[in-house]
């Protein structure tokens, strides 16, 4: 039976490349430092290490409750301390009382720049303040470049994970019955859209699932699936429960408030 057979085919390369990680790992006994994952990523590759004594794995994000995180695969005798993640914590300063700064303006900033997305992890905001974590490989070139975001001026302060943010955000839960877990169907369920208001949505590039954009209404979600829909939010598919009567799927949720 293949491994690749629990996955869907466009995380094979994926699983390839976490496969690579760990025999690589176990097989010469040296540590691997994986750019930042999304959570997706990190299901794939705590489910490919399985409990596997020899080799250990460690996600840190830099702040708390991160989504994005990088992962230390490690022999079993060395230690997961928090300076092997080579992550820096930066805070940016920027008039906050006369400039509001969204996500997307920092989150565009940074790509902006010449950043990969897997080279920086949450940007957390809260009570007008804004921090960033990111690979410590890049933080000379942030520290130089990153000097505007929209029309405001600001500066990366490097800080400690202690002063690390709280995000504010909080999963908003509900549950429901679809006809099938096609994407467009789910998505009208979630974002109280009729079914034929999701289509433009998906065909248009706004959807992603796992961090991924699809453009197909008919693509199938599963359980633990994490949506975001440009303009509507972010979004994720819980758990499965059991066929109604009328064969509907029961479905539990939740949107981010």
């Amino acid at each position: 039976m293949s491994v690749y057979q629990h996955f869907r085919k466009d995380e094979h390369p994926f699983v390839e490349q976490a496969l690579e990680w760990l025999n690589r790992v176990e097989s010469r006994y040296e540590a691997k430092l994986t750019e930042f994952l999304d959570p997706r990523q990190q299901d794939i590759l705590a489910q490919l290490n399985g409990d596997d004594e020899v080799v250990q794995l460690s996600f840190f994000g830099g702040v708390p409750d991160a989504e994005r995180k990088r992962a230390l695969i490690y022999p079993f005798y060395e230690e997961d301390l928090a300076e092997r993640f080579q992550i820096v914590l930066y805070e940016l300063i920027y008039p906050e009382k006369f400039v509001t700064l969204e996500h997307r303006d920092v989150l565009g900033t940074m790509t902006g720049a010449g950043i990969k997305r897997e080279k920086f992890g949450d940007i957390v905001m809260a009570e007008g303040r804004i921090q960033v974590a990111a690979a410590a490989e890049v933080s000379a070139y942030l520290e130089a470049n990153i000097t505007q975001a929209a029309r405001a001026k600001v500066t990366l302060r490097p800080i400690e994970f202690g002063e690390a943010l709280q995000p504010e955000e909080a999963w908003e839960e509900a549950d429901g019955f679809v006809s099938s877990l096609r994407l467009d169907v789910v998505l009208s369920e979630i974002y109280r859209l009729p079914r034929g208001k999701t289509a433009p949505y998906i065909k248009n590039g706004r959807v992603k699932v796992n961090w991924k954009i699809v453009d197909q209404p008919a693509y199938q979600l599963d359980s633990g699936d994490h949506l975001s829909v440009r303009g509507l939010g972010r979004s994720r598919v819980f758990s499965l429960g059991d066929l109604s009567k009328k064969g509907k799927q029961h479905i539990y949720y939740g949107k981010k408030s």
